[in-house]
């Protein structure tokens, strides 16, 4: 990966004046700490000053390729120092970052460039993300296409080796003068002037999410909202960034909780962000005896994973100050075990994409068994009546919570669901039902909507109920979420069958890989002869759990 070695002036930023936009918090801890570890990936190593240089080299590119302010840039890559350098270098000409995750199959990413208009397209060139996303891009308004080759961004040893054992994984792309490779931009000689952006109304980030339609829908989250919580989860957890961090980043980055624990709120205090391309628990194992991490933002799968491993012991979190887990909800046994093994807090917080993402957090030696922690600073949070949205309830009151606060999205992007999304007082509805007890602390207990929480990832019924209309066979298909001892929940499909149809669960299986990542694919495809119906005649999900024992 090409880094510039003469010196790049850096100016500190004028007394008194807070951040403006993202770029500048990076511009910030360099000016503080160049010469500071920013990432360590696989042992290939960037300062503050390598990555703060790397990034205006690829800005400069942008500019070459004409991106500018407001121009949507989709992101389809691994943890690797890409993903980093292309968040700022996209700040950096007033550009809007839109997180693509890079095991969507090309349906899905079809649907987002369509739905977000984005105009270039930086991808790796790992045949099973580039091949799905390139060819997504054919008919959109994608007017390029970066190509960023993995083995450039591994250390030296290990990048010739890629080459040679891994050559049958690095995609080969057609002739095509939409495409760009990450060397074109990085030895670009273009310097991007100073965009004068909004914190306020200026969009950082679209970071996908469904909604009730199951469509592919973008929360706006602006450089104000994601700044506000950077400064609400430091509040929350001042005694664990007391000093700048090492952050380990297993979580994917195109995922909004890593977005904030693992690069952000790493980048804002100076520290360093160890990357892995996935999660795998002997590789993290071995990362950590390599590094002295002391931040481990995680997902309660990742903690499972963890425990299952025979060597894992405490003598790996000695440097650890606090292990963050969002994503989904943490089993008080879960947690309980993970702290007896580690030796250290976890502390479960609660958010969603709509709310960049943090909302609440459990203090750091403090936590409630079964909550999600205390509200962050700057946010009001409250439950709402499910029979009338106007209406607080009492502490210990269940309903629908909802928020406002200035991490809080400016709303959906080109969605008609935004009117929706909000209570005519101006507070963001979460969809979820929860309570507060007498010293702040929220409970969740329930869900409005019928997401499936899948190892810290939102799947969504409608969705896979589509795709499984898309097979001639299919008459009718309810899709729920069933409990999963390492998931937490898994989709079940059951599905009717058109008449003198012989198709099988295995075809069934097969026609969804078309259509679904892996993570939304069914445990299980049941076949009936009849699915549960309300009254009126419409499919009745709850009816189906209510078949199948599940009382959540």
């Amino acid at each position: 990966m090409n880094v510039m070695n003469e010196n790049t002036i850096l100016r500190p930023a004028a007394s008194g004046d807070s951040i403006q936009d993202l770029f500048e918090l990076l511009r910030v801890s360099t000016f503080r700490s160049p010469n500071a570890l920013a990432i360590d990936f696989l042992g290939r190593k960037l300062t503050y000053r390598d990555l703060f240089q790397a990034v205006e080299h690829v800005a400069g590119g942008l500019k070459d390729i004409g991106v500018s302010r407001g121009d949507r840039v989709a992101l389809s890559l691994p943890n690797t120092p890409y993903a980093v350098i292309f968040f700022f270098a996209v700040q950096r000409v007033g550009g809007i970052v839109v997180n693509l995750n890079p095991l969507y199959v090309q349906h899905e990413v079809h649907q987002i460039l369509k739905t977000a208009d984005v105009s270039v397209l930086v991808i790796s060139d790992l045949t099973a993300i580039a091949e799905p996303a390139y060819r997504a891009s054919e008919n959109t308004s994608v007017r390029r296409v970066v190509v960023c080759p993995f083995a450039h961004a591994l250390p030296p040893v290990k990048s010739a080796l890629f080459k040679v054992l891994k050559a049958k994984d690095i995609h080969h792309f057609p002739a095509d003068k939409r495409i760009v490779t990450y060397d074109t931009l990085s030895h670009s000689k273009t310097v991007a002037r100073h965009v004068a952006l909004d914190p306020l109304h200026d969009v950082a980030v679209l970071q996908f999410t469904g909604g009730t339609t199951g469509l592919p829908k973008a929360a706006k989250l602006t450089h104000g909202n994601l700044l506000a919580n950077i400064e609400q989860v430091k509040d929350m957890a001042r005694d664990a960034l007391l000093e700048p961090p090492v952050t380990l980043g297993i979580l994917p980055l195109f995922h909004v909780f890593a977005l904030m624990a693992v690069m952000l709120l790493t980048i804002d205090r100076g520290g360093e962000i160890v990357l892995l391309p996935r999660f795998d628990a002997r590789s993290t194992l071995d990362t950590m005896r390599r590094v002295r991490i002391t931040l481990m933002p995680t997902v309660p799968t990742i903690q499972t994973a963890l425990l299952r491993e025979p060597d894992l012991s405490p003598g790996l979190f000695a440097h650890m100050r606090a292990i963050i887990s969002g994503g989904a909800p943490l089993p008080v046994a879960l947690r309980k075990r993970f702290e007896e093994t580690a030796k250290c807090p976890v502390i479960e917080g609660y958010g969603l994409s709509e709310t960049s993402p943090v909302l609440t957090l459990n203090p750091l030696h403090a936590a409630r068994d079964g909550s999600c922690g205390k509200v962050v600073i700057h946010t009001d949070l409250q439950i709402r009546s499910l029979d009338d949205i106007s209406q607080r309830m009492p502490v210990m009151e269940k309903g629908e919570v909802c928020v406002r606060g200035p991490q809080v999205m400016s709303g959906y992007w080109q969605s008609a669901e935004n009117a929706s999304a909000f209570t005519p007082d101006g507070y963001f509805r979460t969809g979820d039902v929860g309570y507060l007890d007498a010293d702040g602390y929220l409970f969740l207990v329930d869900r409005l909507k019928d997401i499936i929480i899948c190892g810290g990832y939102n799947v969504y019924p409608h969705v896979i109920e589509e795709a499984l209309h898309r097979h001639p066979a299919v008459l009718e298909a309810l899709v729920i979420g069933v409990p999963d001892p390492y998931r937490g929940q898994s989709p079940k499909a059951f599905v009717t069958l058109r008449p003198d149809s012989t198709v099988t669960a295995a075809d069934l299986a097969l026609h969804l890989e078309h259509y679904l990542s892996k993570i939304e694919r069914p445990r299980e495809i049941v076949f009936r002869d009849s699915l549960p119906k309300t009254l009126i005649g419409k499919l009745s999900r709850k009816d189906l759990k209510i078949q199948e024992g599940i009382t959540t």
